[in-house]
């Protein structure tokens, strides 16, 4: 008989990201992964501390891989934050388990709605979003906060229930929330300028 694989840690974290995957994190078990590999947990315990440790690992591998899902181009809308909104929906739709796992499973416990909108992570969406509309950093971040609420509403309804995604629905309805939320800044825009002092005229002599 030929020998059996060694079993790596990478073999042990992609059984384990698998059935997050099909059948959610809390599933996750050394027994439950020992059965996916067809061996002991000897070496589930040798290459992780805890289950918990294990979790951990596999919470940062579902962030990479949203990430990538999220910056997808597969499916081109012509407009990038349209892309990745209708990415976050599709993710959520297809990758049920995942998703709760990522935003339903109370990760971001202690931080506010600002932390996670000036997270490193989105600060390349807001970048996009400032040029693609043509405001201010602070601007860019007021719209996609409201529109990041809008867009996680609908991926939650379908990460959460067995509903049909009209896919030419949501592209719309996206589409003037977005187109709204630009307009009304951009109207704000002047009189936000009007309420900003004047430099004084000896500043302006010197």
């Amino acid at each position: 008989m030929p020998p059996k694989a060694k079993i790596s840690r990478e073999m042990i974290l992609e059984a384990a990201f698998q059935i997050a995957r099909t059948q959610g994190a809390d599933q996750i078990t050394a027994r439950s992964i020992s059965q996916q590999l067809n061996c002991s947990t000897q070496p589930i315990l040798y290459y992780f501390a805890s289950v918990a440790d294990i979790k951990a690992a596999v919470y940062e591998r579902a962030d990479e891989y949203h990430s990538c899902r999220l910056m997808n181009t597969d499916h081109d809308y012509g407009d990038p934050l349209l892309n990745m909104g209708m990415n976050y929906i599709r993710f959520a739709v297809e990758e049920g388990h995942l998703f709760r796992l990522l935003f339903q499973s109370n990760e971001f416990s202690g931080d506010s709605l600002a932390d996670l909108v000036h997270s490193e992570g989105i600060m390349p969406v807001i970048q996009v979003l400032r040029q693609e509309a043509g405001v201010t950093a602070g601007e860019a971040a007021e719209i996609f906060t409201n529109l990041f609420i809008f867009v996680h509403g609908y991926a939650s309804l379908f990460a959460n229930n067995e509903m049909a995604c009209e896919e030419d629905h949501i592209i719309r309805a996206l589409t003037k929330v977005y187109s709204s939320l630009v307009t009304k800044s951009k109207v704000e825009m002047p009189e936000k300028d009007a309420q900003t002092p004047s430099c004084p005229e000896e500043c302006e002599e010197t």
